[in-house]
């Protein structure tokens, strides 16, 4: 597919959340004009891994610029090469862009991806954004992903700063009813036993699942199923579990019962086993 059929799709001003340490803790980020990043130790992030592509780095400024590209942001809790981006995946680098004034995320597919390209991942966040779900997509091509900014903790940061109980318990709901939406439409997000990775939580307490690279449409969907059992037994359960979950057999009879019907009814069933209803 070629360069220039990115497509951008309208997208509200205020899209990006209020960070809850201000771009994950990094105070003086570096914020590098696009028309000036070749030759400098950032544009190998155009091309990443390979720092020498100069013609297709050159390629890709050009289309980002033309869509609206201006300046890239070097900040996040991610390190690569000691430069702080956003993510860091198989298939691409994500890395703070700014469209037209607006801050976005901007997923660059890597020249190494064993993927043709990211449009196959877009329509899937397009399709959970049909429910409400994940970062709005905001443009897909072969090379580039945009989406809104979500500025917010990884969830295992903002468990470790002691909220109490009803926050929890609504940040788990919230979580909850966005993986029953997914369930429901049949998209599986395929990473949500390593929930810390894949939520963010704004400093509004308003969690959002990111990262759909692994999401699929052809396998069965464990979205709700895969979260909670990450809560009852992975890292989060000694915080979590004794408080919210004081009997896990009644949860994975629910939780059961859910796989083989995952109607509503059984859904509030498990709302209702975790006190969250």
């Amino acid at each position: 597919m070629n360069h220039s059929s990115i497509q951008i799709r309208s997208f509200p001003s205020s899209c990006v959340f209020s960070s809850v340490e201000g771009q994950c803790g990094m105070t003086n980020p570096d914020i590098i004009g696009l028309s000036t990043i070749l030759g400098t130790r950032y544009s190998r992030f155009i091309t990443y891994p390979d720092g020498e592509a100069e013609k297709e780095a050159a390629q890709r400024i050009r289309v980002l610029s033309n869509i609206g590209i201006s300046s890239l942001q070097f900040s996040g809790s991610t390190y690569v090469d000691g430069i702080p981006v956003l993510g860091k995946g198989c298939a691409g680098i994500v890395i703070q862009a700014n469209l037209n004034n607006v801050p976005v995320a901007l997923k660059i597919r890597r020249l190494d991806s064993d993927r043709a390209g990211l449009l196959d991942e877009g329509r899937l966040l397009h399709l959970a954004n049909s429910v409400n779900v994940g970062p709005r997509l905001l443009a897909v091509s072969r090379d580039f992903l945009l989406m809104e900014l979500i500025d917010g903790l990884p969830l295992f940061k903002w468990m470790a700063r002691s909220h109490k109980k009803p926050k929890i318990q609504k940040i788990l709901r919230d979580l909850l009813f966005a993986c029953f939406k997914l369930d429901a439409i049949g998209l599986d997000h395929g990473e949500l036993s390593h929930a810390p990775r894949n939520v963010l939580v704004s400093s509004r307490n308003k969690p959002c699942i990111v990262d759909f690279e692994s999401a699929s449409t052809n396998r069965r969907v464990s979205n709700v199923t895969a979260l909670i059992q990450y809560f009852l037994f992975g890292q989060l359960a000694k915080a979590m579990g004794t408080k919210l979950y004081r009997n896990r057999k009644t949860v994975l009879k629910t939780l059961s019962e859910y796989k083989l019907d995952g109607s509503v009814s059984n859904f509030y069933k498990i709302l209702d086993t975790l006190a969250l209803r």
